[in-house]
């Protein structure tokens, strides 16, 4: 009998490895692999005589249906999947630890079983008991949802076959689930592998929408090999800070929507409650002047939401002055202020620099450039900004101002919410708007078009 073979996996990437090592050759992460059995003794080594069974192929003109959304009855939620759950897909949901994943779920299953849908809740890390009470909580015990608490995949899969398929399942979480077949321990990448793979198999095969909770790592990424958001129809990440009512569902990836839309909640002790106008949330009380504080319009999705940035820059006599940001990516604020000091020629180097996003969102586009560059300058110079007036456009390393997408919609939405003036590129493409528009061409017309002289930097220089 042959000696069966020792792998060691990466639980990071999933990189195989034949022997032990301290760090992996495939991340780079110190301390990843564990000991585990391959799938297989051995691989095939051909296909052999035997026909296969063949396919139908089909052309592009010949398009199926839309595939029929089920909604949740949660507007938020359903937005965020691209207008509900679609019959046979996958969705995996992360997010930090008591960030609301559980309550969220249990919400929009009692929701659709209200509704009639025939719903299964199963969790791996809470039993039945504890369930039932978080839904007493939250007023939902009189729900018609089915609970389960098991870990074993052979009785979970066999349970949900019995009889009819049910609408919509929910595994919580991925992690804690184990299969007989696998002799490695669960949570491990072969144990998260092939769970995943035979549930997803059972959604496609009964037709019925699978969602799979995941755990996150320190880095706020889904634990695990990158393969298990390959295999999942749509990966929907919570986010936001526990100092923060505010919660935000963020889509990543979605094979029947649209990604990076969000769905914006309010943790209430009801549980969370749907945002109906996010921007007038994240936007803090402006009847005057503020000083290094600025709006900007962006969109997250197919949705206008405001958002205020808000910088302080302080003296310091230290050689490396403190940079700290939340809400946005550290090495383009480093890029801002490297142009503002070479463009416009402002003393940045021997300060301390802070930037918050209000509300803890998260801002990834390129079009805040312009609302950071101005809360920055309104800190260093203590001049304060108009409290009517928001902010959009990118910039270059050259200085220029580059002109963004969906302009419309970002000054509809400040238009609906009281302001009267923008600052926006000179080459964008607006149209009529009651906003008065003022346009920038170059980062050097910033400090006129704020009323903001030179003199007031002196003290920031050497």
């Amino acid at each position: 009998m042959a000696k069966q073979q020792i792998q060691y996996i990466c639980q990071s990437c999933g990189t195989a490895h034949r022997k032990w090592m301290g760090q992996c050759t495939g991340c780079g992460e110190w301390n990843s692999l564990q000991e585990e059995r391959p799938l297989s003794d051995g691989a095939p080594k051909g296909m052999g005589s035997k026909r296969g069974r063949k396919i139908t192929l089909t052309g592009l003109d010949e398009s199926p249906a839309p595939a029929p959304r089920r909604k949740s009855g949660n507007n938020e939620f359903d937005r965020t999947l691209g207008g509900g759950f679609v019959a046979g897909s996958a969705t995996l949901i992360g997010g930090d630890p008591g960030i609301g994943k559980s309550t969220l779920l249990l919400q929009v299953m009692a929701s659709l079983a209200i509704q009639g849908g025939n719903c299964v809740y199963i969790s791996g890390e809470e039993g039945t008991a504890q369930i039932s009470m978080r839904a007493q909580r939250l007023g939902l015990e009189k729900a018609p949802l089915k609970l389960a608490s098991e870990t074993n995949l052979r009785d979970i899969i066999t349970t949900l076959d019995d009889g009819p398929a049910p609408d919509v399942v929910v595994i919580d979480s991925i992690q804690t689930v184990f299969s007989d077949q696998q002799d490695s321990a669960p949570g491990t990448v072969t144990q998260v592998r092939a769970s995943a793979q035979e549930l997803i198999k059972f959604a496609k095969r009964r037709n019925s929408a699978v969602i799979l909770v995941g755990h996150v790592t320190k880095d706020g990424q889904i634990a695990g090999p990158r393969v298990l958001e390959h295999l999942v129809d749509t990966v929907l990440y919570f986010e936001g800070d526990r100092g923060h009512q505010f919660r935000i569902l963020r889509s990543v990836k979605n094979r029947f929507g649209g990604t990076d839309e969000i769905g914006v909640f309010e943790m209430t002790g009801k549980g969370l409650e749907e945002v109906r106008n996010p921007s007038a949330l994240f936007l803090t009380n402006r009847e005057e002047d503020v000083l290094g504080a600025s709006v900007f319009a962006g969109i997250e999705g197919s949705r206008p939401l405001l958002v205020e940035i808000q910088s302080l820059v302080a003296a310091s006599q230290a050689a490396n002055p403190r940079r700290a940001v939340v809400g946005w990516d550290n090495g383009r604020m480093s890029m801002i202020l490297a142009v503002l000091d070479s463009r416009l020629g402002f003393g940045f180097g021997g300060a301390e620099v802070y930037l918050n996003v209000a509300g803890g969102l998260k801002i990834t586009e390129p079009a805040a450039d312009l609302a950071v560059a101005s809360a920055l300058v309104s800190s260093l110079t203590g001049t304060s900004l108009p409290s009517d007036m928001v902010f959009i456009g990118e910039i270059c390393l050259s200085g220029e101002i580059r002109a963004v997408g969906q302009m419309d919609q970002r000054l509809k939405e400040a238009e609906k919410l009281g302001f009267k003036q923008a600052l926006i590129p000179q080459n964008a493409k607006v149209s009529k708007s009651c906003l008065k528009t003022k346009t920038i061409g170059k980062i050097q017309e910033l400090p006129d078009l704020l009323g903001i002289s030179t003199r007031q930097t002196e003290r920031w220089q050497d």
